[in-house]
């Protein structure tokens, strides 16, 4: 049976199909543009996989333009695809992550199958959504307009996006499983890492001097997961018997953001700040003109960088039954950092297996 995945070509659909084909699962990749298949069995391949076993299906997440009558028997419907940017303007982001979502959720009902669906960790901070004036108990009676323009168009239609389908998958009576992943970091062993991810970002700012003050205080973090354990977790997620309804990818161990800029400084030659700048500071600085764009930094990314810790025992359960090993954290921050220097030296990335 197939694997029908949304956001294949993404950085972590890269990884996730590698692991699926590299053990003989064939796999379906929604696809814009088609021709691009050929090189992206390619770069499968380089991650370890078995890039022939991926066919592309045409469509987007804006037109899906596909329905269960035309698919092989799936086994499932992995969603990981969405628009992300920040100061997104919210009709394109609703229509990309909460009606192309539905419309993902609505094919893998028709298709009879497991829908293996990709939100965010900050679903799982009840004192974020509290603060975002979101209605968990009745989501409908959110002000999602009100939500859009606080806490930006991205974050927002995530979060939107993540009741509505659970409000279809409740009512339908789905097979379905949330993985809820926190910001993902590089590969454990090749620290292959996509410039687009907001680790980068951070890293890149890292390097060049930008960040001068540590965001929050000693007891913020920016809670990671690296990229091929959450492929492997959504890939057992999709095959398990009977898996937890939710589970929340993230590594507990992750240090304090402190911490972390401390390992990754150390990895790059740089020093690490050690002062703190205070996020409600940081954020109405991020209000004037120009500044944003001179620091590298959109408003909306410090929504994620909280003092709140999560309980993962769930996680950690699965993934230990599953025979799924998390890296150290350190030794994946600074694989991950390695990997920035030589993509910045102009090497070429290394891969490895998943």
């Amino acid at each position: 049976m197939t694997f029908f995945v949304t956001g294949a070509t993404g950085f972590i659909g890269r990884h996730l199909c590698a692991r699926l084909t590299a053990s003989g699962q064939p796999v379906l990749a929604l696809m814009r543009d088609p021709t691009r298949l050929a090189s992206f069995r390619d770069q499968v391949t380089a991650l370890g996989g078995q890039g022939t076993l991926i066919d592309a299906v045409p469509g987007d997440l804006d037109h899906p333009g596909v329905t269960a009558a035309a698919l092989p028997s799936l086994r499932a419907v992995i969603h990981l695809g969405a628009r992300f940017a920040w100061r997104m303007d919210a009709a394109v982001a609703r229509r990309t992550n909460v009606d192309g979502s539905l419309a993902i959720t609505a094919l893998a009902r028709q298709a009879g199958c497991r829908l293996v669906y990709v939100s965010g960790f900050m679903l799982a901070n009840a004192a974020h959504l509290q603060r975002l004036a979101i209605n968990t108990a009745t989501p409908a009676r959110t002000d999602w307009p009100r939500l859009y323009r606080r806490a930006g168009a991205y974050e927002a239609s995530k979060l939107e996006a993540a009741f509505r389908v659970r409000d279809f998958a409740a009512a339908h009576a789905l097979d379905w499983v949330e993985v809820l992943p926190a910001t993902v970091a590089g590969h454990s062993r090749s620290g292959d890492l996509d410039s687009a991810q907001p680790l980068h970002t951070l890293i890149d700012n890292l390097a060049r001097g930008r960040l001068m003050r540590v965001p929050g205080s000693p007891a913020h973090w920016l809670p990671l997961v690296p990229v091929d354990t959450l492929a492997q977790l959504l890939a057992a997620a999709a095959l398990a018997p009977a898996p937890p309804p939710r589970l929340l990818a993230l590594d507990p161990d992750t240090p304090t953001l402190q911490g972390m800029l401390a390992v990754l400084a150390d990895t790059l030659g740089r020093r690490a700040p050690r002062r703190y700048l205070p996020i409600p500071v940081l954020a109405a600085l991020l209000r004037l003109p120009g500044l944003p764009t001179l620091m590298n930094t959109a408003p909306e990314a410090l929504h994620f960088i909280q003092p709140t810790r999560f309980d993962t025992r769930v996680t950690q359960h699965f993934l230990a039954t599953s025979s799924i090993t998390m890296a150290p954290i350190e030794h994946v921050l600074r694989a991950s950092a390695q990997h920035y220097l030589r993509t910045q030296a102009g090497s070429t990335a290394d891969t490895q297996p998943v």
